[in-house]
């Protein structure tokens, strides 16, 4: 809990992730591109040939865009120290999405069609609202005078962990593009995990070093689901 108070630049903590999720993309694009796919359900003795092949380019180009986004938070918008044991859990979550999205997604033959779309556009969604608001907030504390407040406006004024809601939209859309029901437990389970772990963790720290601020916060904002919970 004492985490998000630890300021630390953790350069070689950082640069391994990256280094780690670079590796796990070469692997996602071996399974969409390369038949690894195929391979892979072999070891599960499933027959699976390659499927739509803009879908597989389409999964695999989120992917992209999630690393990007990852690197944006990791090296700019996150300052507190990132333990050793994070340079393990972090691309090890990731890969839930690099790899297993590649993998459910690989055998689907079907073009391209509106509920794809619809998966497009909540992955922006999710993306946005994740990464504009951590920006926001960044902006916010960069000034000197913001300095021991609570950030509660922007984007963040809708939900108290809105960048989160915006994480599980995007990994939504992505289960949406694969066209596989059984990708639907990785929203799920990202789902369980913030509400029942990481927003916990995070709000006892906030309610510890916010106090007053934090308790007005939570009395008239939602916790996770804009106009919901």
């Amino acid at each position: 809990m004492d985490l998000y108070g630890q300021k630390s630049n953790s350069i070689p903590q950082k640069a391994a992730i990256l280094i780690i999720e670079l590796l796990i993309l070469g692997f996602a694009y071996y399974i969409a591109f390369n038949k690894g796919g195929t391979i892979v359900y072999k070891w599960f003795d499933i027959e699976m040939l390659e499927g739509n092949l803009l879908r597989r380019t389409i999964v695999f180009s989120f992917s992209i865009i999630v690393f990007f986004r990852m690197t944006l938070m990791i090296l700019v918008f996150l300052k507190r120290r990132i333990p050793l044991e994070e340079v393990i859990s972090i691309p090890l979550a990731f890969s839930l999405y690099y790899i297993g999205f590649a993998i459910f997604g690989y055998g689907s033959s079907e073009p391209i069609g509106f509920p794809d779309f619809i998966g497009i556009a909540v992955y922006i969604f999710g993306s946005y609202l994740n990464t504009y608001s951590e920006l926001q907030r960044y902006i916010w504390k960069k000034n000197p005078e913001n300095k021991k407040k609570l950030y509660t406006i922007g984007l963040f004024k809708h939900s108290m962990h809105i960048n989160y809601f915006g994480d599980l939209l995007w990994v939504i859309g992505y289960s949406i593009l694969t066209h596989n029901i059984w990708s639907v437990w990785i929203p799920i389970f990202l789902f369980l995990f913030f509400a029942f772990f990481n927003i916990p963790k995070l709000d006892s720290y906030l309610s510890e070093n916010y106090k007053d601020q934090f308790t007005k916060y939570k009395k008239s904002t939602k916790k996770f689901i804009p106009f919901i919970y």
